[in-house]
């Protein structure tokens, strides 16, 4: 068995390369890996989702769903919230971290040999795509539910056989690699788009949807859209999650239990079911038990998760000012807290003001901290721009994450029905996590 030191070292070594946040616009040395190991990647099938918002949750219900129906599953998502083991997962289930290490040191030959092929290594994200897609070939699995890490057009993950691609919702994130614009955006994500593909579109702003209509026109792909072709019939809050009618592709699937909070999770569903519904040939339908069996079991880590009850503590991983947004209308919608304080931690480069902005109509007051990113905004910072949309006296800078959470959970045990919601970016929400199961 792996020791956690062996692990660690593992860790360091991939981190040590370009990380996520950099970017180089290039396949050639992700193109060049595959080839080396054999083009592991088109061993299988894949569903390519894209988007910026919902991906992960979309993955996850797309990967359920080819579970139920007896398909073996590879799943690749990023980022992770608590251990990179979660990036890579088969039928369901994170890779153990001795497979993890296994599948690293089986690569890092190949890994060193493109390393001295060009002027810049390998970047983490895509060592780590490699071994994702090698992983999947070994296994073997049937399909591959993998998602864009950022982008599309040119990130590690498009060069898949993908016979269906899925788009989320396109809104303004990552500014400074995809555009300012969401035509400029949508524009780099309709890149996972090709020939011969059926593209499962989501709700999208008009903007995003003509760039990306525009895309499966000019290469030649079928295309099924979110309120036109398939979508969420009735939608009903429900204990511990909400019920759906889906209207898919090829029939209606009614009284569908989603244990998750939100009407983005549904529209993720439906967009899910949507995607398999494509992937599956018509002789090969999806039954209605099976669905309700799959979505029953779905659990999106991170994503308006419930992580305490008493006091109730929300973890919620939005980092750009659309994911806020939904998050605030549902904790409006679906909770009924007479006071919910907000523990916020955000990367320094995120649009912060509209991120506040969109928490704003669901918080009463706002602890500002930190998580342990060499890109995280400084509690004081976040606090002074907290300022321009909460009362003064209802603003706090507290250093620590942990503190923060103290601070949050005394508070809340003041009275009845206070809440505690932690968000801000991702590190933040799964550091909140491992903290608050200790």
């Amino acid at each position: 068995m792996v020791s956690s030191s062996e692990f660690d070292a593992v860790e360091k070594e991939l981190l040590a390369r370009w990380p996520e946040s950099k970017i180089e616009w290039k396949l050639e040395r992700m193109t060049a890996l595959m080839e080396l190991l054999g083009d592991p990647q088109v061993a299988y099938p894949s569903v390519h989702i894209a988007g910026t918002n919902g991906k992960t949750s979309t993955a996850r219900m797309v990967d359920a769903l080819l579970r139920a129906v007896n398909l073996r599953t590879g799943r690749y998502t990023s980022p992770h919230l608590e251990s990179m083991t979660e990036r890579i997962c088969i039928d369901g289930e994170p890779i153990s971290e001795q497979a993890f290490v296994d599948t690293y040191h089986e690569l890092t030959p190949y890994l060193e040999m493109v390393d001295r092929r060009f002027p810049s290594r390998l970047s983490f994200f895509e060592a780590v795509t490699g071994m994702a897609f090698a992983a999947f070939a070994a296994a073997p699995v049937d399909v591959a539910v993998v998602e864009v890490g950022m982008g599309g057009r040119l990130d590690a993950t498009n060069i898949v056989r993908a016979p269906v691609s899925v788009v989320t919702p396109v809104d303004l994130d990552h500014q400074a690699h995809l555009g300012n614009t969401i035509a400029q955006i949508a524009s780099e994500k309709a890149g996972i788009i090709k020939s011969g593909q059926t593209a499962v579109l989501s709700r999208q702003h008009p903007d995003a949807a003509e760039v990306l209509s525009a895309r499966a026109r000019e290469v030649g792909a079928d295309v099924v859209r979110e309120c036109v072709d398939f979508a969420v019939r009735e939608r009903r809050i429900a204990v511990g999650g909400q019920l759906l009618t889906i209207a898919g592709l090829r029939r209606t699937y009614p009284e569908v239990f989603l244990p998750l909070h939100g009407e983005f999770q549904a529209s993720n569903a439906a967009v899910a079911l949507a995607a398999v519904e494509s992937f599956l040939s018509e002789e090969h339908p999806l039954d209605v038990e099976l669905v309700r069996e799959a979505f029953a079991g779905i659990s999106s880590p991170g994503r308006l998760e419930v992580v305490r009850a008493t006091p109730t503590v929300i973890v919620d991983a939005s980092h750009n000012p659309a994911g806020a947004a939904v998050t605030a209308r549902a904790l409006q919608e679906e909770f009924a807290f007479s006071r919910l304080i907000g523990v916020v931690g955000a990367l320094a480069d995120k649009d912060v003001r509209g991120i506040l902005a969109a928490l704003r109509p669901a918080l009463s007051e706002l602890i500002a901290t930190r998580s342990s990113s060499h890109r995280a905004l400084s509690p004081a910072d976040l606090a002074r721009q907290a300022e321009e949309f909460f009362d003064r006296s209802a603003v706090v800078a507290v250093d620590r994450l942990d503190e923060a959470l103290d601070l949050a959970l005394a508070r809340a045990s003041d009275g009845e029905g206070i809440g505690v919601l932690v968000t801000g970016s991702v590190v933040t929400a799964g550091e909140a996590r491992r903290l608050l199961r200790r």
